[in-house]
C-alpha cells in the first residue's frame, strides 16, 4: 500500500461546503458541513488515484502547499 499527500482546500459555499483538490484538475466535492465535504473530497480523490493508475499514468503529488487570505475592497 502507497500513502500519498494531497492539499484540500474547503471553504464555506452559501449554505454548504466545498472542497477542492488542485492536484487533481477538476476535483471538487460539496457538504452540507465541513467534515462531509471534507470525507466527499477524499472520496473524489480516490478515484482520481484508482483512474491514474488504471491508466497507468504518475500520482500527483503536493511538494510545496501554500496559503493565503486575500482581501480586496472596491
Amino acid at each position: 500500500m502507497e500513502d500519498y499527500r494531497f492539499s484540500v482546500v474547503i471553504g464555506k459555499n452559501g449554505n454548504g461546503w466545498v472542497a477542492v483538490c488542485p492536484e487533481f484538475q477538476g476535483c471538487e466535492a460539496h457538504g452540507k458541513s465541513y467534515e462531509a465535504a471534507l470525507a466527499n473530497i477524499r472520496a473524489a480523490i480516490q478515484v482520481h488515484i484508482e483512474d491514474s493508475l488504471g491508466d497507468n499514468e504518475d500520482i500527483p503529488q503536493a511538494e510545496t502547499v501554500n496559503f493565503t487570505m486575500l482581501r480586496l475592497s472596491l
